[in-house]
């Protein structure tokens, strides 16, 4: 089935008839293909026994399976000149090959073999613990993934979503063979997997390796959901005394992924904080010297969304910096925003919109969440002009939502010496 409609993109879609889908892009004028098979929950679906298990069945499945051994699943790829790759988000799991589009029924023999087949050995479970806790232990000597962990957990206390996407060394430490076999089952499913590529393909030939291979997977009902989490405006200051800097997430809630508003939203952070020309980079760093890092991003779900800034200062600094960051929210919510800046943030934002799509990969990713959020395709175009329909009229009602005393929340990792802040300190 054909699912162009206008995007410009030649997309096409087959359901299986067990209800798993493929979605591929044709693009005639490249010689590598990019394909991927998509999981649509990741690790907000988990319990908090289970904390991290997405993430780890991601690493079991290179372990080997009933068809090869980690090492030749390593050696297979190689010699084809390929490349093989996964990750765990919070809503999603993928993995995903590129090669040149002659190697793909190599590349996709090889990902199909790894998610349909893994063995789940006891002796390759124990020893990926380790892997895991030494990549937990990785993590923690790195104080920006520290503030924003506890800027998470804090914000969506509570919820799934405030979770460690590794886990916890508590419960790492109690996966067994059982409980991830049992995860396994439940989660990698058709109705939870999408398949997409994207590439010099032909979509008919791939459909018939998908039902070849996934065909076999018994039909089942929909993934059980998560309740939308609340969020919570906490102040959380955690001493640590090697650290030469202070780190600083502060965040508030925003829209969702699919919201009406999101361009609005994306504008806004990028004039904010979303590259060297935004305001907090100019005004912190290079007007003051305040800071090295200082940038804004926006974490969006299907149901909630969040917008925070991170920053590492001084301690002398630090409340000079979260004044000053706490003074643009004002000026957002206050004052229109000049013409002259607004056009220069949709271009940036048109910019990395456009050489966000340029590779195969990128294409076969954004097939996947423009279908597991959206359950259409964008173009292009329609994304830049709906980047260009934001008015600075939208963009200060969205700051006049987002940047609210009450709602605002703040971490900070760093030797403080018995800094404090109040609610009082937090008011824009």
């Amino acid at each position: 089935m054909a699912a162009s409609g206008g995007t410009g993109r030649d997309i096409s879609v087959s359901t299986l008839a067990n209800g798993m889908r493929l979605i591929t892009e044709f693009i005639p004028h490249v010689r590598s293909i990019a394909v991927g098979v998509w999981m649509g929950t990741g690790s907000r679906q988990e319990s908090a026994e289970q904390n991290g298990i997405s993430h780890f069945i991601e690493h079991m499945l290179f372990k080997g399976t009933r068809n090869r051994s980690a090492e030749e699943i390593a050696r297979a790829v190689d010699s084809i000149g390929g490349h093989l790759d996964a990750f765990t988000a919070k809503e999603t799991v993928s993995y995903s090959a590129k090669v040149v589009d002659e190697h793909l029924p190599i590349a996709f023999d090889i990902l199909s073999d790894l998610v349909l087949h893994p063995l789940f050995q006891p002796e390759d479970i124990e020893k990926e613990k380790g892997v895991v806790l030494e990549e937990l232990k990785m993590e923690a000597d790195n104080p920006e993934y520290l503030v924003h962990e506890l800027f998470s957990a804090s914000f969506w206390k509570g919820h799934s979503l405030g979770k460690p996407i590794l886990g916890t060394r508590e419960t790492v430490r109690r996966f067994s063979r059982e409980t991830v076999e049992d995860y396994y089952r439940r989660v990698y499913v058709p109705s939870n997997i999408v398949i997409t590529a994207a590439g010099n393909l032909d979509h008919g030939r791939l459909l018939e390796m998908t039902r070849a291979r996934f065909e076999e997977l018994p039909a089942n009902g929909p993934v059980a959901r998560d309740v939308a989490p609340s969020t919570h405006a906490r102040i959380n200051l955690r001493q640590k005394k090697s650290l030469e800097q202070i780190h600083v997430c502060l965040g508030v809630p925003c829209y969702p992924m699919p919201h009406e508003k999101r361009y609005a939203a994306s504008v806004l952070n990028t004039l904010l904080g979303g590259g060297m020309s935004s305001r907090l980079f100019q005004n912190i760093r290079e007007k003051r010297g305040l800071v090295y890092a200082v940038f804004s991003e926006i974490s969006a779900f299907r149901d909630t969304g969040c917008i925070s800034l991170y920053a590492g200062t001084s301690r002398e600094s630090l409340r000079e910096v979260v004044r000053l960051i706490l003074e643009e929210f004002r000026r957002l919510k206050q004052e229109l925003v000049p013409e002259e800046e607004l056009r220069r943030a949709k271009d940036n934002l048109k910019g990395a919109l456009l050489l966000g799509l340029e590779s195969t990969s990128s294409r076969m990713a954004n097939l996947a969440r423009q279908y597991l959020y959206f359950g259409r395709f964008y173009g292009l175009e329609e994304m830049a002009a709906s980047v260009e329909q934001v008015t600075a009229g939208e963009i200060q009602e969205a700051a006049r939502s987002f940047f609210d005393t009450r709602h605002v929340a703040l971490s900070v990792v760093g030797n403080l010496d018995g800094v404090r802040f109040s609610r009082k300190d937090l008011a824009c």
